[in-house]
């Protein structure tokens, strides 16, 4: 019609709908909570579009989501882009054959996994996470990824505790976006 404009899109503060939970899941955590910004649909919304951003940037054939809340990242953005998710999950998880990872953690260390055949033909990777920290978790799933034969485009995470360096865990190369970083 004339006379009106296009609508602009302006992007909404996720920050306000992190929940800083103290002590959790021991004294001296101080946990970053997306639970809100789960429950918000314009929030919601937000994450998607964003991160739908870095698709349509480095434009994967698949999203890989760490469990476990990759996977409510991973799932809403592989079906918002139409493409599909591959999840990588604690040991024991996955039936079938699977390839898998050793990785040391801050205090032990943990294991993931992934269908062997899920990343068959070198298909292009974003993986994605809800939260970015030391980097131990993220860097093993780039090796897995690898490992599976897959090709990493890009990492997306929802928020970022820059102060742990987990950024600096991650291959150069690869682009990494985060759309809170805490510092």
């Amino acid at each position: 019609m004339p006379g009106l404009r296009p609508l602009r899109h302006h992007s909404l503060d996720l920050r306000h709908l992190i929940q800083d939970v103290p002590d959790f899941p021991k004294p001296g955590i101080l946990f970053r909570d997306i639970s809100p910004l789960l429950r918000d649909p314009d929030g919601w919304d937000e994450v998607m579009r964003q991160l739908g951003d870095l698709c349509t940037e480095f434009k994967p054939d698949l999203i890989v989501g760490i469990e476990s809340r990759g996977f409510i990242v991973g799932t809403a953005l592989a079906t918002t882009r139409k493409i599909g998710f591959v999840p990588v999950r604690k040991p024991g998880k996955l039936p079938g054959d699977v390839l898998g990872i050793d990785y040391s953690l801050e205090y032990g260390s943990d294991r993931l996994e992934i269908h062997a055949d899920a990343l068959q033909g070198h298909p292009r990777v974003l993986m994605v996470d809800d939260l970015l920290a030391t980097g131990g978790t993220a860097r093993a799933t780039v090796e897995l990824i690898e490992q599976a034969g897959g090709d990493l485009v890009g990492c997306g995470f929802v928020i970022e505790l820059a102060d742990l360096g987990g950024r600096q865990q991650l291959p150069v190369e690869i682009p990494v976006k985060s759309l809170i970083i805490y510092s």
